[in-house]
């Protein structure tokens, strides 16, 4: 289903799309709630529905947009249009530098964009603000997943969310003892898993290693993992690139990580809570944790493109996919948590809200969720600026050699 995997891909730096855009030095960059330090291009939200207008292009991950031609059983698509009269035309990508470079024809109405997509689309102008009064089933929405720095810039809402999940950590434990509590057994030099460590193929994973670096050398000042400045940056590559030869695969596809843990090829890793239910639906032995040290994750979100030509249709997605019953059919069969609060009442496997910690805020707090990095500093800081995209970008290739 969703590939997640996000490789430069030819994409200007985020410096430079901020640039394009116009930018500020001041403010509080990340003070919540939402984003700060940059100026968006002036795109205002829509004021009113019209008339739907009988077409809706979406952009979406794999298992977001489901209209039964994967699995007739699995179809919250048709339903929409027949309510609508909005006919829905799904394109699936696979990545989030696939989704930005899409977004940037024009084709598309709405698209689900991880955090690390979304600032880059806010930037360039290519999505604009969202009246969340339009969407009614906005107001179920968990709170924490609202104005945050992925979803939201200066306190103006950029789009409605839609469901999240951590990066756990996983292990198989019949290979693994004691039971780590720590991320300690993917970063420590010499770990006894050498040769069996399974890791995120993406520029984003250099933030699991700041999450790492915050609990265990704190003299280094981390804040948010995804706010890293030279000195900080420094040390999340060096730390990765000490992990390397110890990393049997590094996976953007989730079954090929389940594939791996089902052959023991790798015992220990990152992974996302869908992996760990497949895999342990094949017999394999597995446990997962979010560790001490906290978790990077996702939370994805609706946006609407600015050059939008049916917008009534794009708003009546949003609140339709975001709906309690909608909301968890997709979490359901994509295996997330949902947003909308009154959603897990409508799952079939009512284990399922507990398992992906879906009513859980504590839960929630200790995920660093993806976020673009930009030169703004997102913890803050006005005195210096920070690591963006593009660095990542190319670290993550200096990193795998």
């Amino acid at each position: 289903m969703k590939n997640r995997k996000t490789l430069f891909a030819g994409l200007c730096g985020v410096s430079l799309l901020l640039a394009a855009c116009g930018t500020s030095g001041s403010g509080s960059a990340g003070s919540a709630p939402g984003a700060q330090g940059f100026t968006p291009p002036k795109l205002a939200a829509l004021t009113q529905l019209g008339q739907p207008e009988g077409q809706l292009n979406v952009l979406a991950w794999p298992g977001y947009a489901e209209n039964g031609s994967n699995d007739p059983k699995v179809n919250w698509v048709t339903p929409f249009e027949q309510q609508t009269g909005c006919k829905v035309n799904v394109k699936p990508f696979g990545t989030s530098d696939e989704a930005v470079t899409l977004m940037k024809t024009g084709q598309y109405d709405v698209v689900s964009a991880s955090g690390d997509a979304s600032l880059r689309l806010v930037a360039s102008g290519d999505v604009e603000p969202v009246n969340t009064a339009l969407v009614p089933n906005y107001n179920d929405v968990y709170p924490f997943l609202k104005n945050k720095s992925w979803n939201s810039v200066n306190n103006v809402a950029y789009g409605i969310p839609h469901g999240w999940g951590a990066n756990v950590l996983t292990w198989r434990t019949d290979k693994v003892s004691p039971e780590p509590k720590s991320w300690s057994p993917m970063f420590e030099p010499n770990s006894p898993f050498k040769g069996k460590i399974i890791a995120y193929d993406s520029p984003i994973y250099i933030a699991d290693a700041a999450v790492y670096l915050m609990a265990h050398q704190p003299d280094l000042g981390i804040k948010n993992p995804y706010a890293l400045d030279d000195k900080q940056f420094a040390a999340a590559v060096d730390l990765l690139k000490k992990q390397r030869p110890q990393v049997e695969e590094y996976w953007s596809d989730y079954l090929k990580e389940a594939q791996s843990l089902k052959s023991a090829d790798g015992t220990i890793g990152t992974a996302w809570q869908v992996t760990v239910n497949l895999a342990k639906s094949q017999g394999v032995p597995l446990a997962a944790t979010v560790p001490s040290e906290g978790a990077t994750g996702w939370s994805d979100t609706w946006m609407v493109a600015a050059k939008s030509q049916h917008k009534t249709c794009a708003y009546k997605w949003m609140d339709y996919v975001v709906s309690p019953k909608v909301n968890a059919q997709v979490a359901e069969y994509f295996g997330e948590a949902p947003a909308n609060s009154k959603a897990c009442a409508e799952f079939t496997d009512k284990s399922l809200c507990g398992t992906y910690h879906a009513n859980d805020a504590a839960y929630a707090a200790k995920i660093q969720y993806w976020t673009t990095p930009i030169p703004q500093c997102l913890d803050g800081r006005t005195d210096l600026e920070c690591k963006d995209y593009g660095a990542w970008t190319r670290a993550w290739t200096e990193i795998k050699g």
